[in-house]
């Protein structure tokens, strides 16, 4: 409970905790203002929206430090303002290619079947499969920039699974058995792009939680069985990135994003009709709502090929995650880049699903807010899959507050003594 003393401050007197997500996108900042009362449920109070510049941010990460600050300034005060309070605490999103997320397993036979399983010898497992992850994580990091060295920190971990000889647990500690399995996920960036983030919040006066990465947030908010059972597959189009995740055997698994998002299909249209960027970000829009009239044919061919170009980098990203076995039936679509009729379409195309290891066609349900677990919306301004990522992020905040998980304690232990 030591989450609710931190977060409460001014709030006291009204015996709610509050907190403001911070979704800094390409296209837009978002920030929610949002209350979270003693049962664990949020409610949101305040939404705040602004317009990045196209020299602010690239492919999900920051480019212009000082100029997001002022985005994200203008974008908290209108939360704050409709909300009618300033929370002092943040969670901010963060994207990019060379943001890694995925799940490391560990086994460990222990010599001594017979002997009860200690604190400290969860710890020691913990902290194999963490420094494990590291090496994965700069391997991978290191080979796409082509550097010879690259500062990688952990953006944030979380255990997904124990077992103890095939016998799933929620805490080892005093079980005996010969084999311990744990699997956590982590997710890395390279500190160049951690440490943006962390300024940004700096200079914003606000005192940082936690930073997530949006896909594995955007994979959390969904509690149902089905999910849970037959794991699913979330694809988050943003203004420069598609970020995907990947749930299955009842957690996640990894997740990945490439650059290519809203914001090259309005490139497209703006090249090819010779058009100002802005006026092609209109034609776009209005494309996506089914409103345009003139010049419909030539949108939707170029929106046709740039999908088809779009379907190709989900293709080797869900491959990649795949590693042979099959992939889930049900595919989650959300994003503000996801309005494009095409991307939907595409999905649920042949050519796209024939080519992975499917075993039927998939089904593609577009989230909406009113699927996210546990937050509501006092405001009612938040209508469709745009607001998911950054309700996904508010839901992360309600995680820290209400997990006390023994195995996530252990490896917030070994996370302290590692200073990653």
């Amino acid at each position: 409970m030591a989450f609710w003393r931190r977060i409460w401050g001014g709030e006291e007197q009204s015996g709610l905790a509050a907190c403001t997500a911070l979704d800094i996108g390409t296209e837009f900042v978002k920030a929610l203002v949002f209350e979270i009362d003693e049962s664990g449920t949020g409610t949101v109070r305040g939404v705040g929206r602004k317009r990045q510049g196209l020299a602010h941010m690239q492919s999900g990460t920051v480019t212009d430090i000082n100029a997001v600050v002022d985005n994200c300034s203008v974008a908290l005060q209108e939360a704050e303002e409709m909300a009618g309070f300033r929370p002092t605490q943040v969670v901010i999103g963060i994207a990019g290619e060379l943001v890694k997320g995925f799940t490391t397993t560990h086994t460990q036979v222990r010599k001594r079947a017979d002997s009860a399983i200690t604190d400290s010898e969860l710890q020691k497992l913990i902290d194999g499969v963490q420094r494990e992850a590291l090496r994965e994580a700069e391997r991978a990091i290191t080979w796409e920039t082509g550097l010879p060295q690259v500062d990688v920190r952990l953006v944030h971990a979380a255990v997904t699974a124990a077992q103890i000889d095939g016998y799933p647990v929620t805490n080892p500690v005093g079980f005996q058995g010969r084999n311990v399995k744990i699997s956590v996920f982590n997710a890395f960036a390279p500190l160049v792009h951690l440490g943006a983030l962390q300024s940004v919040a700096q200079q914003l006066e606000l005192e940082l939680l936690e930073i997530v990465a949006e896909p594995y947030a955007v994979a959390r908010v969904l509690a149902s069985e089905q999910v849970q059972q037959s794991g699913a597959l979330f694809i988050d189009v943003g203004g420069g990135t598609t970020d995907v995740a990947l749930v299955r055997h009842g957690g996640i698994e990894g997740t990945r994003m490439f650059a290519l998002g809203g914001r090259a299909f309005t490139k497209s249209i703006a090249d090819r009709l010779d058009l100002p960027f802005p006026r092609a970000e209109e034609i776009k829009l209005d494309y996506a709502r089914g409103v345009l009239k003139e010049q419909r044919d030539d949108v939707a061919r170029i929106v046709a090929d740039d999908s088809a170009i779009w379907a190709a980098g989900v293709e080797l990203v869900l491959d990649e995650l795949a590693e042979g076995d099959l992939l889930p039936g049900r595919v989650y679509l959300c994003g503000g880049g996801s309005h494009l009729p095409e991307i939907e379409s595409t999905l649920l195309g042949e050519p796209f699903w024939k080519r992975l290891p499917f075993s039927r066609p998939p089904e593609v349900v577009v989230m909406g807010p009113g699927l996210v677990d546990r937050i509501k919306d006092g405001t009612k301004l938040l209508v469709d899959q745009q607001d998911v990522t950054p309700l996904g992020l508010a839901y992360q905040a309600i995680e820290l507050q209400t997990n006390e998980d023994p195995l996530d304690v252990a490896l917030r232990r070994v996370l302290r003594a590692m200073k990653m």
